[in-house]
């Protein structure tokens, strides 16, 4: 695909390990019982890019470290940039600390907490702590692909985006993806007009729908493709249209909730297409998380 990679900017954004939150009461889950688990920020040492989404005992678990600029100002424009300029593929490193000048990647970004999500390899992970920070060299934002205008690209660093296998046929895409998520499923998110920073949720509270999507064996990193939604300027359905993206926390149990989508592809027309690949997971293109080489 000829893309203007060659005319994007690479800016420099810093952010600091999210300090996980909790209210310390029960919430209430989509079946109407009460629930008080672990959930967003920190260092997660045990969930990592290819685990499971679903099974957890936690609520919109993030894999790998969680970060932010600023935890007191979630909405300020300089923690809207922290989240909007880095693309999934970044590289980021630790510029402080035990584990200064380890390097790890970007995954995704988590709306609503706000947060940067990045993988780092084990090792890294224990040296790290919660007053780290750590630099992202963030490029992707105004990716464009020259020969199709309609489609529009956000959240994806183009040298990440050239190694997913996308086949040109008859003017159409076709994308490797794990799963195809009918446009129904789709809840929490649906209306916004934050693609550029956040994300959204595929709905789990029916059990047997997943299971006959397929969805209920997604993994962290899975790309998967969101039929009949437009993301160009905002979340919504529309028919014909599609959305690819990330899967990048896990499932939850609030009504409208599910796995977390951070959205990178997306057209109003009937162009991009699914080619379903059990193998088309971030981390395995980039041998991050599970698929990490030792």
């Amino acid at each position: 695909m000829r893309t203007n990679k060659d005319k994007l900017v690479m800016i420099s954004v810093q952010g600091t390990i999210a300090k996980p939150e909790h209210t310390g009461r029960h919430s209430v889950a989509h079946d109407g019982t009460p629930f008080m688990l672990p959930g967003t920020g920190g260092i997660t040492y045990n969930v990592r890019v290819g685990d499971p989404v679903f099974g957890w005992a936690a609520d919109h678990v993030e894999p790998g470290v969680s970060t932010i600029l600023d935890q007191e100002k979630r909405e300020s424009p300089t923690n809207r940039g922290y989240n909007f300029y880095a693309c999934i593929g970044n590289e980021a490193k630790v510029v402080t600390g035990d584990a200064k000048g380890a390097k790890g990647v970007v995954i995704g970004h988590h709306g609503g907490a706000e947060h940067v999500l990045i993988d780092f390899p084990e090792e890294v992970l224990e040296k790290l702590t919660l007053d780290d920070k750590i630099l992202i060299k963030a490029f992707g934002q105004g990716l464009k692909l020259l020969d199709y205008p309609d489609v529009h690209v956000y959240n994806i660093d183009p040298n990440l985006l050239e190694k997913f296998g996308i086949i040109e046929k008859n003017g159409e895409l076709h994308i490797p993806v794990v799963a195809v998520v009918p446009a129904f499923l789709m809840g929490s998110g649906i209306g916004s007009t934050s693609m550029g920073t956040g994300d959204y949720d595929i709905m789990t509270a029916d059990e047997v729908t997943l299971r006959d999507y397929g969805l209920d064996k997604l993994r962290f990193g899975d790309i998967v493709y969101i039929q009949d939604h437009d993301n160009s300027f905002g979340r919504c359905y529309r028919k014909g249209a599609a959305t690819i993206g990330v899967v990048i926390h896990s499932d939850c149990k609030y009504a409208g909730h599910g796995p977390g989508v951070t959205t990178f592809m997306t057209c109003a027309k009937p162009i991009l297409k699914p080619i379903i690949c059990p193998d088309a997971n971030i981390g395995k293109i980039l041998k991050i998380g599970r698929f990490e080489e030792k």
